[in-house]
């Protein structure tokens, strides 16, 4: 017995011995003794392995044991090493470029250059390359910095080195992240990753948004970076199309390890096409993409930047190429700020045959736990692959200390101090806040020049309201907002209260609650702002939006009932009143302009649109998005856009009777939408669809019709359910409907073509409109315009049949 504790004891040291990890780094330079960055390292015949970081400097974690060490770098010889690890070893190595020969390659003169054969063999095997790995599994880490190089000394009267914390040349880190995670796939399109852990410097509470798949960049794809950079994407040098828009140049031929790998030159055709420029590394015999140093520039059409390098490094896994390392190296300057950086991914222990479970993958693409942040400085020093440049060790160890200052009660005390000072330009133009960081406590006043107003019903009026927010853990938040209402025409005071609760961020779990009385738009979609209303009426004696009473009490909740599917419920009890006109005030009298009643169907005289009625309404609906994504992290489910569409069905219910409610009706709708529906090169499109029928309206006052968002005025706020010229009132209805939106947006693939156009990054777009209802039975409108950034302009036509009743400019602001 004595003899088998004896065994054991030396077998459990000797597995702790072998288990026990070492640390293997030093420096990688060249032969000119310049530092390489992000040199793969890894044990040969094996994924395992890590990247050195920006100043050429690597750590790998091995247990004892010799091992070959393999040190690759793009356009350098692959480096072997053989090293014995029996303790923590520093270890330097020296690259020097590889050198790439045209020998025994035959170019004539007037022939084809030989990368064009290379790149047709490359085409030819691009699906199969595309779908040859089923499924993968593997370790990620992910390191995220962007720096400021260069910033103007004041920016909106703020001290720029101050506010965000620079050096006295006003350069320094502004993020910095890193994280490591499983990440998983099976094809075509099935990801998930669950993060382990997760460091941002100065947020010890934050949690990294760093996905794995956000840097996947798949050269096999036709077009890559779809709606990242730029909207319509970029077309790969080994798309199916590719030699319309590229040239090749084989710039030289090596061998490793026994195979023929060819370094071709890609060249963009024209100038401005959404093209990579670079170089591409191609194995002969199995056409397999080894290696990829290719950028973009603002010519390429890329947003916000100016240039964006992307190298990935592969290493042979089996019988195919797997991403080792794939770095994003940016810059760019925003007025005035210039800034760098880049991001880093390195891809290891590779399993190419992995058993996922059923139903493993789900709508979840990321998962991220409580414990990711909770890693203190000893798992970093000891699980980091890439090791940290002096600056952002720095930056750690700076905005760390920082942030344990910034939640001490004392600081925010100060801070609050500070910002909480109350100031005419904060009340009139931005909001006066009352902010309590510590306590989790926030009052924000109205702006002022939004709270005064004017309309031929209230004349001029105030409106006025203060939020109280109070916020809970794991974001979690509840809200309350009284709110007056005073017309100094018709002397009528209205008030409200209204409560929020946000009790569940993971299934977006919400209780509202509200009473009182207000003055509203007759159409409840909305006509046009309080602000616009105003400047229309006062200096163009055009009164758009009309107006009624509502005195009211609701509940409402929602909350998602699985991945996708969220259902809503309200309850309101409401007695509603005809309002009419009390003045006529304008500043300036325009020659044949006249103010209409409050009446939208009879202009010229007030009468009462509907009688003063109760109404008791119950509305339930259900919202799903096929295919939803999201990300799941303690404080919250954060849905990504999704590549499928949205269906909405609504059934609102009049209630008869119950307490003296006056309406009885129900409607039945159904809508379906989907956004930046990808086209390639071509844009993108989007389109809603609904329609709806009041199965049952015996009793439906006006405010209770179906109301279209119409459009009567030339500029306005876009929104694809509405309509150019439809007017906001007189078509809603208590019967039957349907109405469909269309817009494509080109995305730039005509205006880059025009030289004078092309620095402006206008994009074109196109767009139909359609309404069937009772009295607008085929209601149609078309439209092209321009659209940069929140300004569109655009030129419609509108058509009742087949005879035109409207044409003219529209333009637009915001999102």
């Amino acid at each position: 017995m004595k003899n088998i504790f004896l065994t054991l004891f030396l077998l459990i040291c000797t597995l702790n011995l072998s288990a026990q990890q070492f640390k293997l780094g030093g420096s990688i330079k060249d032969s000119d003794g310049q530092s390489v960055p992000f040199v793969s390292v890894y044990i040969k015949n094996t994924t395992t392995g890590t990247s050195a970081n920006v100043d050429g400097i690597y750590s790998l974690s091995i247990q004892k044991g010799t091992f070959t060490i393999v040190f690759k770098a793009i356009g350098y010889k692959a480096l072997e090493k053989d090293i014995t690890i029996d303790d923590n070893l520093t270890e330097n190595i020296t690259i020097i470029p590889e050198t790439y020969t045209l020998a025994g390659v035959t170019i004539n003169g007037n022939a084809e250059d030989p990368a064009y054969e290379i790149i047709r063999q490359t085409i030819k095997k691009r699906k199969e390359h595309l779908t040859e790995v089923k499924a993968y599994k593997a370790d990620v880490y992910i390191k995220g910095v962007q720096k400021l190089v260069g910033a103007p000394k004041r920016f909106f009267g703020r001290d720029i080195q101050q506010t965000l914390s620079l050096d006295t040349n006003r350069r320094g880190i502004l993020y910095l992240s890193e994280s490591t995670s499983i990440f998983s796939y099976e094809h075509p399109n099935k990801i998930h990753e669950e993060m382990i852990s997760s460091k941002i410097a100065g947020s010890n509470n934050a949690f990294s948004f760093n996905k794995a798949s956000d840097l996947i960049i798949n050269f096999y794809e036709n077009i890559l970076l779809e709606n990242k950079l730029s909207a319509r994407g970029f077309v790969s040098p080994i798309s199916e199309n590719a030699f319309l828009y590229y040239k090749y140049k084989l710039l030289g031929v090596s061998t490793e390890n026994g195979e023929i790998i060819n370094k071709i030159q890609i060249i963009p055709r024209r100038e401005h096409d959404p093209v990579f420029r670079g170089t591409i590394y191609i194995k002969d015999d199995s056409w397999h993409l080894v290696n990829a140093n290719v950028y973009l520039t603002n010519n390429s059409g890329i947003n916000l930047l100016d240039t964006l390098n992307i190298s990935q490094q592969f290493l042979k896994t089996e019988n195919t190429y797997m991403p080792s390392n794939v770095n994003f190296q940016f810059n760019g300057n925003v007025l005035g700020f210039k800034f760098e950086g880049y991001y880093v991914g390195v891809y290891s222990n590779y399993n190419l045959h992995p058993n996922f479970p059923k139903n493993y993958f789900t709508g979840e693409i990321l998962k991220i736990t409580k414990a990711v942040n909770e890693k203190d400085s000893l798992f970093w020093l000891n699980n980091r692959p890439i090791p940290l440049t002096r600056e952002e060790s720095r930056d750690y160890v700076r905005k760390d200390s920082v942030a344990a200052l910034k939640v001490s009660k004392r600081y925010l005390d100060s801070l609050e101090h500070e910002n909480n000072k109350f100031g005419i330009i904060k009340a009139v133009v931005t909001g006066y806040t009352i902010n309590n960081r510590y306590a989790q406590k926030y009052y924000s006043f109205d702006p002022i020049y939004r709270s005064i107003f004017y309309n031929t019903v209230e004349g001029f009026a105030l409106k006025y309201g203060v939020t109280y927010t109070k916020r809970l853990q794991d974001r979690r938040n509840y809200s309350i907002r009284p709110e007056l209402r005073y017309g100094f025409s018709n002397k009528t005071l209205t008030g409200n209260l209204s409560a929020n609760y946000y009790y569940n961020p993971v299934k977006r779990g919400n209780i509202s609650i509200s009473a009182g009385s207000g003055i509203y738009d007759l159409n409840d979609l909305g006509s046009m702002t309080l602000l616009a209303n105003s400047i229309n009426s006062l200096f163009f004696e055009t009164n758009f939006s009309k107006f009624y009473k509502k005195e009211f009490a609701n509940i409402g909740t929602s909350r998602e009932l699985a991945n996708g599917l969220l259902a809503t419920f309200l309850v309101d009890y409401s007695r509603n009143t005809n309002l009419v006109n009390t003045t006529t005030f304008k500043i300036k009298d325009l020659k044949g302009e006249t103010f209409t009643s409050n009446n939208p169907f009879t202009p010229d005289i007030e009468t009462p649109l509907f009688p003063t009625y109760k109404a008791l309404t119950l509305t339930a609906s259900l919202n799903y998005t096929i295919g939803q994504q999201y990300i799941t992290r303690p404080d919250g489910k954060f849905y990504q856009g999704s590549k499928y569409p949205t269906i909405n069905f609504t059934y609102k219910k009049g209630i008869n009777e119950l307490f003296n409610s006056d309406v009885d009706y129900d409607l039945l709708s159904l809508e379906v939408s989907q956004n930046r529906i990808s086209a390639g090169l071509w844009g993108y499109s989007s389109f809603v669809v609904g329609a709806g029928k009041f199965i049952n309206n015996n009793t439906v006052y006006y405010p209770d019709n179906k109301h279209f968002r119409g459009n009567n005025s030339l500029l306005g706020q876009p929104n694809l359910r509405k309509f150019l010229f439809l007017d906001f009132y007189l078509f809603s209805t208590n019967q039957q409907y349907l109405e469909a939106h269309f817009e494509h947006n080109f995305s730039g693939l005509l205006t880059n073509k025009v030289p004078m156009l092309r620095k402006l990054k206008l994009e074109e777009l196109v767009g139909v409109s359609y309404l069937s209802q009772p009295i607008k039975r085929n209601y149609t409108e078309f439209y092209f315009g321009l659209q940069r950034l929140i300004f569109k302009a655009t030129y419609g036509f509108a058509y009742d049949g087949k005879r035109r009743v409207n044409h003219g400019f529209r333009l637009f602001y915001g999102f």
